[in-house]
């Protein structure tokens, strides 16, 4: 199970960090990933971080504002996000990436365990 938290109302140029809790998995046994719907949008990959959180994977419309992050002793997955735009208002969604999976696989049919979400508002 998977819960998401930290959304909210920012203005452009802010900053915003996202938590996801994960509780009933052996957490570091995972990647994981965060993804985004807009309202009349399919959901979009966002970002995405290896079981060690070592290796990271970014979809290149955030790259570089934003930074995924894991503790794996708290079952825990961070996205910090910097320099928000108003195109970054969606509802961001953590998920589990599916162990038979290929890295390279970041569409939404690659994970599973989806939380209910946070909402994040980037307005004037």
């Amino acid at each position: 199970q998977l819960t998401e938290s930290g959304g909210g109302l920012v203005q452009p140029g802010g900053s915003l960090r996202l938590s996801c809790a994960a509780s009933g998995r052996t957490f570091s046994t995972f990647a994981m990933g965060w993804f985004r719907q807009a309202p009349g949008n399919e959901r979009e990959f966002v970002a995405a971080i290896s079981r060690n959180g070592e290796t990271t994977r970014y979809a290149d419309s955030v790259k570089g504002r934003f930074t995924i992050s894991r503790d794996n002793a708290k079952n825990m997955v961070y996205l910090q996000m910097n320099t928000l735009k108003r195109e970054d208002t969606a509802i961001y969604y953590c998920a589990v990436k599916k162990l038979s999976t290929l890295w390279s696989q970041v569409g939404p049919a690659a994970f599973d365990s989806w939380g209910q979400g946070t909402q994040v508002t980037v307005s004037s």
